[in-house]
């Protein structure tokens, strides 16, 4: 590899570790979007969310005259059918979200983003029969022990946690084998969400007249969402393409770490001993995965250095 070819190809990775890093801390910020909005019904969030996430991810297309991409995924039936169905696991995913954000919950949010890379080697296991090592073996069973804990410890089992893992993981296992890039995907899926959304606002406007009187702040916030939404999801798609994904891996836990962080020191919620444990039990089984993960990146590379 020249230098000039090796410049270029660091210079990629570098742009693309920026823009994953600034996705991640874009989603960690999330709780400090979602808090002005607690007085906002969760549907009606979510609805706003799908309209304006679609208005800007088709701007979007427009600009980089790549409108044909979203029609030829709309056309393509085994496509269409995955975005649909991603679609509606997006709004469960928003919805748990958005509420748990407005009532408290932003720790128990946090902890739903932890579990999630264990949801998705589980996932894999049951889904696409692939087989585990030891080591994820044991992060697996140590996140599973830690939930059945905090379930028999607190009588209560932690739903939204779960519910957010579940949604995310099952989300991006089906758009794995959707033959759809990034953005085109997320205008297509919020295009399935945007009729059901539009229905339900004006349904709610001529019943009960509170779908366009909110304060300054809640509209300025609403209107956020269309960026706020497609940003993010863009900058994440591009970055990840330009670096590899152990690195992706790694990035990962920056959002959900600092929605602990905020919910904890910000926005005071409580933390028993019994949910700091389970924490814990959650960031050893996370650590064993990703140090799986590096060694076996490790390996990888020095094998194809050995041809």
């Amino acid at each position: 590899m020249s230098v000039t070819t090796r410049s270029i190809s660091q210079d990629h990775a570098s742009r693309g570790g920026i823009a994953v890093t600034c996705a991640f801390f874009a989603w960690g910020l999330w709780p400090l979007f979602l808090r002005p909005l607690h007085a906002v019904d969760t549907l009606q969030v979510c609805a706003w969310r799908a309209i304006l996430g679609c208005a800007i991810g088709f701007i979007w297309l427009a600009w980089r005259s790549e409108l044909s991409k979203a029609r030829d995924a709309i056309f393509n039936r085994p496509v269409m059918l995955r975005l649909v169905a991603t679609a509606a696991l997006l709004i469960v995913n928003w919805g748990v979200y958005i509420w748990a954000i407005a009532n408290h919950q932003v720790v128990s949010s946090s902890l739903g983003y932890f579990i999630n890379p264990l949801m998705n080697v589980l996932l894999g296991v049951l889904i696409l029969s692939e087989r585990l090592n030891r080591l994820q073996w044991a992060a697996v069973s140590l996140a599973t022990a830690s939930v059945a804990w905090l379930t028999i410890s607190t009588g209560e089992f932690p739903w939204v946690s779960i519910a957010l893992a579940t949604s995310f993981s099952t989300y991006g296992l089906i758009r794995k084998t959707a033959a759809v890039e990034a953005l085109p995907g997320s205008a297509v899926e919020t295009l399935f969400m945007t009729p059901l959304a539009v229905g339900f606002l004006v349904y709610n406007e001529m019943h009960f007249a509170n779908v366009l009187h909110h304060t300054t702040m809640e509209s300025f916030m609403l209107l956020m969402f269309g960026p706020l939404t497609t940003i993010p999801s863009v900058l994440f798609a591009y970055g990840a393409r330009r670096i590899n994904y152990a690195t992706v891996g790694m990035l990962q836990y920056i959002a959900p770490t600092m929605q602990f962080l905020l919910g904890l020191f910000l926005f005071h919620e409580t933390l028993s001993s019994t949910r700091l444990m389970c924490f814990i039990v959650i960031w050893i089984a996370l650590a064993i995965y990703a140090s799986d993960s590096w060694l076996r990146i490790r390996r990888v590379s020095a094998m194809a250095a050995q041809r």
